[in-house]
């Protein structure tokens, strides 16, 4: 039991206590008194005279006992891939500096308005799954097991949720998790209604601790939904409420329609330092002067569907403030919003975030708690995304483990900050199929010192005072020589106090397929290839590793997949609706452009489930098996294209192949028959998930009403750049 608990229990039990000794009490004197009075008016004298006063006496004196301090509750929102200039308050603020000054968040306003505003808030690794990490556990990537995309948050972590439910609280995780593709129900938490992956941003399947539900509409209006709901349940105790949005990260083709109409005629500032191109990166391939006019006006309607879908969040956020109102919790519930990372818009010729620039560390945080935070203010300290978890623990008045890494913010609060940072240590992990190299950097008030492991080359030092925008690099000008050594020594210093060190099981450079071994140079772009580029025959499957013998080292990791005998003395991965093999992005699966190939040969037992799939709405492919009968399926620019076959094939050894020609036609091939023909272009891009084979738990292609698992045995996959013709892929075919 808590300390507040137990002072509550006390307070009720001596004000019960209090009025059965004044029952007792009163009835004893009043038998008495009718035993040696016999008239009513002295018993009328006494009730008047003596028992009122005493009642009242002692009400009085339990009333007078100090009531138990109401635990404040906590609503944590947070965002994918927002600015910390992308709040309409801020870009006030910069004046004529602000790239977009008529973007609106209302209530993202009313926030900073009746709250602090922290203009210096920072991650320490500008990537979705290890930024989250770092907010849940206040613990750097090297130390909570995450540091990249496609690693799940491990179920064993302590997180503040972990110590505020010790305390008394439920916790809830809802909206985006997005740790590799990890399903179930959130660790650490009582509740969750979450998606799996990047999810889609509409009717997306939310997963409610765990199971699958299907839903209707836009996902942060949906999600938003889910954490009123919690709110409104548990309003009479302490909760902790987490609320991911998918906005605002890609694809941004399609905002709310109720923010379409905005930022029509509005175009934002080109960035000042958008010709400063990333060291790591020597050759961004400018466009033609013919083709420039065009592609700048297809940035611009980007940019505008990225702010679109930020106002429309904003919605949401207002939503959540009105229920604490309705429900006059308001005054008692601590209200942070933030973001995972930064984005660049152009900076240093650069999309995305990762790597160093403080257009991808720097966040937005805004903080609301009336009982203790001033109203307006905006605060210049360094604050880190490892900060929260410790706030929020000092705040709800538990102890905070020496282990986590941040600060509380709550010195800050209460305006006795004493002494605070001066620098933070800044690290990011290459991730395989991307281009981004790892990146060591320290930050301090007005420099920043950024390293690249085994490029010392391309080591950068910006005095930020003179240079804000980080156009300068002065790690070999002979006049900077002091400011490099003392960058040097505090990253050193920073590094010590960290205990950092690049994890093993960080992704190498050339490792693609995620074995330890180094296969060829990272960060170029693979030759087109024609041929395989994927062999799964699953003689060579060891352990959870399945092999790929198409020398483009794709293997396979495996969870809950059985090896058995297949058909004439060959080896087959048995699956049980629940099993899945696993196969990283890599360089040499990317699709974009090109012909493809993807086959299976199966026996599926039941009549539904994905064979394999890679992608989502936006990008990607998949092998179904629905209703018995086969599908070849291939999602494009948001448009489904379906070649489906007429036969069932459950309970029998069924080859099939799914082919993207050059002529755009998609077509379905059954025991080296062709089935299925419709239009499909090619693949516009690469999708950014991995591919699975048994299911699709990552960004879905599609909805799966029976679910996504295969159950049945499959003998061997096949990816294939290029389309193999009729004849080849009758070869392959079943004998």
């Amino acid at each position: 039991m808590t300390m507040a608990n137990s002072v509550r229990e006390t307070h009720a039990r001596l004000k019960r206590r209090a009025k059965a000794n004044f029952r007792r009490l009163n009835q004893e004197v009043l038998a008495r008194l009718g035993r040696t009075y016999k008239t009513e008016d002295l018993k009328n004298n006494y009730l008047k005279t003596i028992a009122v006063p005493l009642a009242a006496g002692l009400l009085a004196a339990v009333a007078a006992l100090p009531a138990p301090a109401a635990k404040p509750n906590f609503l944590f929102m947070f965002t994918d891939d927002q600015r910390w200039d992308a709040i309409g308050a801020v870009q006030r603020e910069q004046g004529e500096k602000a790239r977009f000054p008529w973007f609106q968040s209302p209530n993202l306003d009313r926030l900073a308005a009746e709250g602090v505003r922290f203009r210096n808030a920072f991650v320490v690794n500008s990537l979705c799954a290890p930024s989250r990490a770092n907010f849940l556990t206040g613990r750097y990537s090297h130390l909570n097991g995450v540091v990249n995309n496609h690693t799940p948050f491990p179920t064993n972590s302590v997180t503040y949720a972990t110590h505020l439910r010790a305390a008394g609280y439920t916790a809830a995780y809802i909206g985006k998790w997005h740790m590799g593709s990890q399903s179930g129900k959130r660790p650490s938490f009582d509740y969750s209604a979450s998606f799996i992956g990047q999810g889609k941003y509409y009717d997306c399947p939310v997963e409610i601790n765990g199971e699958k539900t299907a839903t209707k509409g836009w996902i942060d209006d949906v999600t938003t939904d889910y954490a009123i709901e919690f709110i409104r349940r548990h309003k009479d105790q302490p909760f902790a409420v987490t609320l991911g949005f998918k906005a605002t990260h890609g694809p941004w083709d399609e905002p709310p329609e109720r923010v379409r109409h905005l930022y029509q005629n509005d175009i934002p500032k080109p960035p000042v330092n958008g010709t400063n191109t990333a060291i790591y990166r020597p050759s961004l391939n400018p466009a033609t002067a013919e083709g420039a006019a065009n592609i700048g006006n297809k940035r611009a309607e980007m940019q505008r569907n990225y702010l679109r879908i930020l106002t429309a969040m904003d919605h949401n956020v207002g939503r959540l403030l009105q229920v604490l109102d309705d429900l006059k919790l308001a005054e008692n519930t601590v209200v942070v919003f933030s973001s995972d990372n930064g984005y660049y818009l152009g900076e240093h010729g650069l999309g995305d975030k990762r790597s160093a620039y403080d257009e991808s560390l720097r966040i937005p945080l805004l903080l609301r708690y009336p009982k203790l935070a001033p109203k307006g203010v905006a605060l210049d300290q360094m604050v880190l995304n490892l900060d929260l978890a410790p706030t929020f623990l000092d705040l709800a008045g538990v102890p905070v483990p020496p282990e986590m890494q941040g600060l509380s913010l709550k010195p800050l609060l209460v305006g006795a900050p004493g002494p605070w940072r001066k620098s933070f240590f800044y690290n990011y992990f290459y991730e395989r199929g991307f281009t981004t190299p790892t990146v060591l950097a320290v930050r301090t008030e007005t420099a920043k010192l950024i390293k690249y492991p085994g490029h010392d080359e391309w080591t950068e030092v910006f005095d930020l005072a003179k240079d804000p925008y980080e156009q300068k690099n002065l790690a070999k000008d002979p006049a900077a020589a002091e400011l490099v050594k003392a960058l040097q020594e505090e990253f050193d210093r920073q590094a010590k106090a960290i205990n950092f060190a690049i994890p093993d099981y960080a992704d190498k450079p050339g490792d693609e397929d995620g074995d330890g071994k180094k296969k060829g140079k990272a960060g170029k772009k693979v030759a087109a290839l024609e041929g395989p580029v994927l062999l799964f025959n699953f003689d060579q499957a060891a352990g959870a590793k399945v092999t790929d013998t198409s020398g483009q080292n794709n293997h396979g990791r495996a969870a809950g997949v059985q090896i058995v005998e297949g058909r004439a003395g060959r080896k087959a991965a048995r699956f049980d609706g629940r099993g899945s093999i696993e196969v990283a992005k890599s360089e040499s699966l990317d699709c974009a452009g090109s012909p493809w190939t993807f086959e299976a040969v199966l026996k599926a037992e039941k009549p539904d489930g994905v064979v394999l799939a890679r992608g989502g709405a936006t990008a990607g492919y998949a092998l179904v098996i629905r209703d018995g009968k086969p599908e070849a399926v291939v999602n494009v620019n948001n448009q489904t294209h379906k070649a489906a076959g007429s036969r069932a094939v459950t309970g029998e050894w069924t080859h099939l192949a799914g082919v993207i020609t050059a002529k755009k036609k998609l077509r379905l091939y059954v025991n080296g028959d062709l089935a299925a023909e419709t239009d499909c272009p090619l693949l516009d891009r690469d999708p950014n998930d991995s591919m699975q084979v048994g299911t699709d738990t990552g960004s879905q292609l599609m909805e799966y009403p029976k679910g996504a698992g295969f159950t049945g045995l499959i003998e061997s996959v096949r990816l294939h750049a290029g389309a193999r013709s009729a004849e080849d892929i009758k070869k392959s075919a079943l004998p």
